[in-house]
């Protein structure tokens, strides 16, 4: 009977020895996966961003303006061409030295300039469907915000802004919610946004993430 209650005691001494192991495991090793989880999802995010960074610059560059419509970005991003100058020739030293200019080099012909196009997409947007610009990688069916408008300085100056962002708890969805909570606190004390974006609305920070 002894020797029955004792094989009794081993064992449950064993299963709490291995909860506890269990225990201290995953108490090491949530904060790791969490980490390793964090950095794939921000990382992608903050790619994405750039990409619709990129995109918004190139439409300015045609449109002189952005545009607030992801419909308006993406059909820009698979249609639309840029206008390249390429440029053939240099001007030597000598040539520098005699004081010839790049105009006089243009009319001699020892420079040539060339406008040529290309499209959008094989400039900016190789790797991904255009499609894709809009979505937030990892998340299920959640988009990023878009918005556009135009600042007007104090000497009166003109100045197109966008802003394409994402909160923390879109992009974090499915993680840890007690470390988005905390990451939530950090930026609101900082008094800054919750999340992921690239421009603003607000203020002309030359289309600065705030990731950067």
């Amino acid at each position: 009977m002894k020797s029955t209650t004792g094989l009794i005691l081993k064992l449950a001494l064993l299963c709490v020895v291995l909860l506890l192991g269990y225990k201290i495991y995953q108490s090491i090793n949530e904060p790791i996966v969490y980490q390793e989880q964090f950095n794939k999802r921000k990382n992608a995010v903050v790619e994405r961003l750039k990409l619709i960074r990129d995109a918004q610059v190139a439409y300015k560059t045609i449109n002189n303006k952005y545009t607030g419509s992801f419909d308006t970005l993406i059909d820009f991003v698979k249609n639309g061409n840029l206008k390249v100058l390429k440029m053939e020739g240099t001007l030597t030293d000598s040539m520098l030295q005699a004081g010839m200019t790049e105009k006089e080099a243009l009319k001699l012909g020892i420079i040539k300039r060339d406008t040529m196009y290309v499209s959008v997409k094989d400039s900016i947007c190789k790797k991904i469907d255009p499609e894709l610009m809009r979505k937030v990688p990892y998340v299920e069916g959640e988009e990023f915000e878009l918005g556009a408008a135009a600042l007007t300085t104090g000497s009166g100056l003109v100045i197109p802004v966008f802003e394409a962002k994402v909160l923390n708890k879109v992009y974090l969805r499915g993680l840890d919610e007690q470390q988005r909570i905390n990451l939530d606190n950090e930026a609101k004390q900082l008094d800054r946004y919750p999340g992921l974006k690239v421009g603003s609305l607000e203020e002309a920070n030359n289309n600065a993430g705030n990731w950067e």
